[in-house]
């Protein structure tokens, strides 16, 4: 039950900041919506709740938000510099990454990271395994280690200290 009433609360503050400012019928949608959801999903997304309480973990998820949002414009720049000039070759492929994150949340983080922001997609994660498949547009190394540096390592430091 305890982890209804914290989902809830997470919703609710959710609602609010999205629907900012305030009117009672708004308030009272997000009400109904936000009980209808931490009935649903709470189990689902909160199965640690004693990492909620843990401050720094918020302060990581800023540092993320920043460097992913950087990572982001970067990625898009350099799509837009290779349509600007189409005659430059590219080898695409599939590799594969080396990961320590274990947690679905983190994992389900990492990969989107990785799909908005490094002109790649995931294609397959192997929890059990600890890596992931992605299709990289513009493959730069044939190593692992050396496509783990590449695309991961960035988003991983900050994401373990937040879900591991």
């Amino acid at each position: 039950m305890k982890r209804k009433v914290v989902f809830f609360i997470f919703c609710m503050v959710i609602w609010i900041g999205l629907n900012w400012p305030v009117s009672s019928l708004w308030l009272a949608t997000g009400l109904i919506v936000s009980i209808v959801v931490s009935f649903i999903g709470s189990d689902f997304f909160l199965k640690r709740i004693h990492m909620v309480t843990h401050i720094k973990r918020y302060y990581w998820l800023g540092q993320y938000v920043l460097v992913f949002l950087f990572e982001l414009l970067k990625a898009n720049m350099d799509i837009l510099c290779r349509m600007m000039r189409p005659n430059i070759t590219v080898s695409s492929g599939i590799v594969k990454v080396n990961t320590e994150i274990k947690s679905e949340s983190g994992l389900t983080l990492l990969a989107n990271a990785i799909t908005f922001s490094k002109g790649a997609a995931v294609l397959d994660i192997d929890a059990k395994n600890g890596c992931l498949y992605i299709h990289w547009f513009d493959v730069e190394n044939q190593n692992i280690s050396a496509q783990t540096e590449a695309i991961v390592v960035r988003f991983e430091k900050i994401l373990k200290r937040i879900f591991e």
